[in-house]
């Protein structure tokens, strides 16, 4: 096999290089630079805008500038929301700033919270003492039923041999309703200038002390066109039980007023006519909250 030794003519070098074309260079190099405002081709010394004096400084920066403006994000012209929320670790003593790209937060499933890499565990975070987020309240808790709270009075009565449970209804029959009627009546107090037809017997006990002794209890006559809130204050009058309805905002302090054969709080706006009848037993709750169906008894 013969090889040529003749040399490459200029045309040969032309197809491997460019020629700089910067005014006075010319430089033919093999590894030519395209200047992107211009679109020229310079050699490695005239490579820069300011080098070759470009005409078109800047434009391949406008370009890019434009290009980034008419760039759609992810969600369309919508901002996209940033997932992660930074908030403190929930342990008592720990101040670190969760949720970030750098601090994760580990999610506990027992208590509902969300907590940092050192307290992640439930032994690190006193899990078994805390309440569960969104739980719903045990009885047991602070912030117990009205029925949980009548049945712990009864308990209470039971151990200081009271010999006493909570308030049973009263016989649903009529005769039978006429005897304990007639019972009430003997030592029933109230305003005797009520009409004897107006008139409605109850037995009224109280939760908590009076001004003269524990758990009060009496027998009263109201009128029947009476509201359960006025009956409530005359009650609470005659039994020496303070009455902050109208003098504190705490839930704690408001007295509320329960019916027994009923087995709910009765509003105070409605007629103590229509909502119990002679024979039947109202107990006076404090702080119980809102009202409660109480139909468990």
């Amino acid at each position: 096999m013969t090889t040529s030794t003749e040399p490459h003519s200029a045309e040969d070098a032309d197809l491997v290089g460019s020629h700089c074309q910067f005014t006075y260079c010319n430089q033919l190099d093999f590894l030519p630079f395209v200047c992107p405002s211009c679109r020229q081709t310079f050699c490695l010394d005239h490579r820069t805008e300011s080098a070759h004096k470009c005409t078109s400084a800047g434009a391949w920066a406008e370009r890019k500038r434009q290009a980034d403006l008419a760039h759609v994000p992810i969600g369309g012209d919508r901002p996209v929301r940033d997932r992660i929320g930074q908030k403190g670790c929930a342990s008592d003593s720990c101040k670190t700033v969760i949720g970030t790209s750098l601090v994760p937060a580990v999610h506990c499933v027992r208590c509902n919270r969300d907590y940092c890499l050192k307290h992640r565990l439930e032994d690190e975070h006193d899990c078994k003492n805390k309440i569960p987020i969104g739980a719903r309240p045990s009885p047991l808790d602070g912030a117990k039923s009205a029925f949980e709270r009548l049945r712990l009075w009864g308990n209470a009565k039971k151990e200081a041999a009271a010999a006493r449970v909570l308030p049973k209804p009263k016989p649903s029959t009529a005769a039978q309703r006429a005897v304990v009627v007639n019972t009430i009546k003997k030592t029933a107090k109230g305003d005797e200038k009520l009409p004897p037809q107006k008139r409605i017997y109850l037995v009224v006990e109280a939760e908590g002390k009076a001004a003269w002794g524990e758990n009060p209890k009496g027998c009263f006559f109201y009128s029947q066109d009476w509201v359960v809130g006025r009956v409530m204050d005359a009650a609470a009058k005659s039994l020496g039980v303070d009455n902050l309805n109208n003098q504190s905002t705490d839930k704690k302090d408001k007295l509320k007023v329960f019916h027994v054969e009923g087995g709910r709080v009765l509003d105070f706006k409605e007629k103590i006519g229509t909502a119990v009848v002679s024979g039947n037993t109202l107990v006076l709750l404090r702080g119980m909250g809102d009202a409660e169906d109480l139909i468990q008894m």
